[in-house]
This record gives C-alpha cells, sequence and structure tokens, in this order.
C-alpha cells in the first residue's frame, strides 16, 4: 500500500467523516478480579457444561461461572 489515509474533517465526496466514538481496545474487555477455588461437581453437571459450552464456543468454566455470578446478582 503506496497510498498514506490521512484523517482529517474535510468532506469526501458527498460524505463527511464520523467523530470517531469507540473506546480504545484496552476499554473493551474489563477484566474482573477472580479467585481461583477447588469445587467438587457431580460428573452429570460438568458433562452438562462442557456439552452446552462446546455446542456455544465457550470455555465451559466461563459458563459455570456467568451461573454462579448470575446467581449472586439475583439475591444481593
Amino acid at each position: 500500500m503506496s497510498k498514506k489515509i490521512v484523517a482529517n474533517d474535510k468532506p469526501i465526496g458527498k460524505l463527511t467523516r464520523a467523530k470517531d466514538f469507540l473506546p480504545p481496545p484496552s476499554q473493551l474487555v474489563l477484566r474482573e478480579e477472580t479467585v481461583k477455588v477447588t469445587l467438587a461437581l457431580s460428573k452429570e453437571s460438568v458433562e452438562f457444561f462442557k456439552d452446552m459450552a462446546q455446542k456455544n464456543k465457550v470455555p465451559y468454566q466461563r459458563m459455570i461461572r456467568s451461573l454462579v455470578d448470575e446467581y449472586v446478582g439475583q439475591h444481593t
């Protein structure tokens, strides 16, 4: 790519540039403080979450954490 694109507020034909309103990438993913725990779950429960996680393409631990967080949110 030999042409350099210069961002400015000048009209581009019938179009005008919109102000960049998106946050920087560092603000898009906020990391929550977490605590590692050891928890024994039934084999049936773990298999359920692993199956659902695979179908939804997310880690099963994240699904379990979301479930616990939702429960806490409903009861606080």
